[in-house]
């Protein structure tokens, strides 16, 4: 129970933030929601490792939105096609996600998770990228699904960091995000 006190999460009531310390069922809830989002989070890096498109899949709404770079990417089957399409040409895609910082409503949370890829190609030198995922999750027949990621790259080269950096966004204190353009 007194682990309860270090947990640091906020929830959204009718667009406020509140503090919940002291609220049990209120944390129990947002663990609970914390714990499904990292399985998310797993799920979707052991499905990128397999190459796994229908695992894959499952980790996005129907009508998801997927930003990376100048990709827009709709739907869940566009996510999925463009995945096949970047994979292609790799071993494998080794992904570590952080751990999320979240602001949970009911059945929906925000969130920004720093990322790690480690890109091993068949034909190329191995390539690392650090971004933050910012994120909008929906609870979705029992599990969590992205309805909206932005991938945002800070960095793209060798593992020496002597490749390309790119600016890092300052939103604000958590939960602040960048505006979710659907």
């Amino acid at each position: 129970m007194h682990m309860l006190n270090f947990i640091c999460l906020t929830r959204q009531t009718d667009g406020k933030q509140r503090d919940k310390y002291g609220e049990t069922q209120a944390v129990t809830d947002d663990l609970a929601a914390e714990a499904g989002i990292r399985q998310l989070h797993a799920r979707y890096a052991d499905a990128v490792f397999r190459k796994d498109f229908v695992s894959f899949g499952d980790c996005f709404t129907p009508d998801a939105v997927w930003r990376l770079g100048p990709h827009v990417l709709r739907g869940r089957a566009e996510a999925v096609a463009f995945l096949i399409e970047k994979t292609a040409n790799s071993r494998f895609v080794l992904m570590n996600f952080g751990t999320p910082i979240l602001s949970i409503g009911d059945g929906t949370a925000t969130g920004r998770t720093p990322v790690v890829e480690k890109n091993v190609f068949h034909d190329a030198p191995p390539s690392h990228r650090v971004a933050t995922y910012y994120e909008h999750f929906i609870a979705q027949e029992g599990v969590w699904r992205r309805a909206y990621a932005l991938f945002a790259l800070h960095y793209m080269g060798p593992d020496d960091y002597s490749g390309d950096f790119y600016p890092i966004a300052d939103y604000g204190p958590p939960p602040s995000m960048p505006k979710l353009e659907y």
